[in-house]
């Protein structure tokens, strides 16, 4: 099996190769921008953390914008923080287009008196079952470093909610693409068997 981990220089790669690395030593993980690497890949994550605005100008200069968009729409894929926002249509940091994937916004949280960015420890609520969710008990804590948010227009795309001063979409799922806000490979035991799961998922 090979696993993409997509390289487009913003994101938390050593960390999240590694973590995949260690829940699948069968597979070869590839680090890579590389639009053919990724279109052979039997799996693709796209992680990153950032401004979205500048998330969005590296993965097209990068060459990897086309293929990413080709593995969203065809292979088990698996978003991770800003790999997340950016399958929305608008990100209000920098007012910034999306891949435009999934219906929806990404604004930025407005709580009066909480810091943003939201960073550290949540409890996530599964909104319904998923593979990915596979002996992850409900309500378990990820790790999350976040200052926007993934607004769905879509309310079944919604695979889990957290609470940061109000409630909002931390994970999405639909047909071949799982997505979080939280940050797995920094997340412990409940983030590596999530990504164990997405590992085994045959979607």
């Amino acid at each position: 099996m090979k696993i993409a981990v997509v390289d487009y220089g913003m994101g938390n790669l050593r960390s999240v190769s590694k973590a995949i690395e260690h829940v699948a030593p069968q597979a070869e993980v590839l680090v890579t921008a590389d639009p053919g690497r990724i279109a052979s890949a039997d799996k693709v994550v796209v992680p990153g953390q950032g401004a979205m605005r500048d998330c969005m100008r590296q993965l097209a200069e990068s060459g990897a914008r086309e293929a990413v968009i080709d593995a969203a729409r065809e292979k088990p894929f698996l978003g991770i923080c800003i790999g997340l926002q950016m399958l929305f249509e608008h990100g209000e940091e920098g007012d910034t287009m999306g891949l435009g994937l999934l219906p929806g916004d990404v604004p930025r949280f407005r709580v009066p008196g909480l810091k943003i960015p939201h960073m550290g420890w949540n409890e996530v609520a599964q909104a319904r079952p998923h593979p990915l969710w596979a002996d992850i008990d409900d309500d378990s804590r990820f790790y999350f470093v976040h200052s926007y948010y993934p607004a769905p227009r879509d309310a079944s795309l919604t695979a889990a909610t957290a609470q940061y001063g109000q409630p909002f979409t931390c994970a999405i799922a639909r047909d071949n693409i799982f997505a979080v806000q939280f940050h797995p490979e920094k997340s412990q035991s409940a983030g590596l068997q999530l990504l164990s799961n997405f590992v085994r998922w045959r979607p």
